[in-house]
């Protein structure tokens, strides 16, 4: 009997932020990732958002725009993204949905979108204090805020 082969995942440095200009109001998210020698902005935004919403869409977008399977070391200054992926969907999921209070989960739509995309993924999440100099996050945070400018001038993505 031979063992499986172990395919080795790529392995990709995502760094993700999300503005609101009013929150409620004018948003954008912003990725820079980075995979070995290449490296790829991306950013958009939404006339009519949320900050969490749009931390959650970095998220989301840089996820999504991997085209395989991948091992993941994911930075964002959201402690709303990283709790909610790393310790309270487990509970919501087993409440139908439900937070601890038996409300709806905001955002849900959001959530289950990500955590599909994730489960294609091995992610070590990590939280970075955001506007701390700390490079990645600076810089996903200048592309989202790019973002911001894109939605007021009716663009979605770039």
């Amino acid at each position: 009997m031979t063992e499986a082969l172990k395919i080795k995942k790529p392995a990709v440095t995502l760094y993700t932020d999300g503005a609101c200009k009013g929150n409620p109001g004018p948003g954008g998210w912003g990725v820079w990732m980075i995979a070995g020698e290449h490296q790829k902005e991306l950013c958009g935004g939404q006339r009519s958002t949320t900050n969490n919403q749009m931390e959650m869409t970095a998220v989301i977008e840089g996820l999504a725009s991997l085209k395989r399977s991948c091992h993941i070391q994911l930075y964002t200054d959201s402690e709303y993204v990283l709790k909610g992926m790393t310790e309270w969907m487990p509970g919501w999921v087993k409440r139908g949905w439900k937070t601890s209070a038996g409300q709806p989960v905001k955002n849900q739509e959001l959530w289950q979108r990500l955590a599909a995309l994730a489960a294609l993924h091995q992610i070590d999440w990590h939280w970075v204090k955001g506007h701390a100099g700390h490079e990645g996050n600076e810089r996903a945070d200048a592309l989202a805020n790019q973002g911001v400018e894109m939605a007021l001038k009716g663009k979605t993505a770039a």
